[in-house]
């Protein structure tokens, strides 16, 4: 039961994350890249992978587990959630080709998305040991 709880409150946690990396992509696309060009997009990495463990600093206190290993599993999920929301949303929703889509991983194009990867794996774990809610 107690498992069941934690994946609900992860998934549901994770959802929390889909507005602000949309919001994220909106304001790269509408004020930064008219403005900044080739930089709006590391830019907009860089804020997102901010963002993302700023809300998972403010949603530390709701998660029922004290465990690091808890906090990775978590990370591990939302990367998961994420990799196949940018795949499947990405391929049927927005009719992207499958090479179009993985041109989020290209660095040479100021693509970090990677580094939001990273930041989603990583910011349960980071956040937890931040606000002292390891055991």
């Amino acid at each position: 039961m107690k498992h069941l709880i934690l994946l609900t409150q992860a998934i549901g946690s994770w959802f929390l994350l889909i507005p602000i990396a949309i919001l994220n992509a909106g304001v790269r696309e509408k004020i930064l890249l008219p403005w900044l060009g080739f930089w709006s997009l590391p830019l907009s990495g860089l804020s997102l992978s901010l963002l993302i463990f700023l809300v998972t600093l403010a949603l530390i206190p709701l998660f029922s587990t004290h465990r690091s290993s808890d906090y990775f599993w978590i990370g591990g999920l939302w990367l998961i959630c994420t990799l196949g929301f940018e795949f499947l949303f990405g391929h049927y929703g927005l009719g992207k080709s499958w090479r179009e889509i993985l041109t989020i991983f290209d660095l040479t194009q100021g693509n970090l998305m990677i580094l939001v990867l990273l930041s989603t794996f990583f910011s349960p774990h980071f956040a937890a040991r931040l606000r002292g809610s390891l055991k």
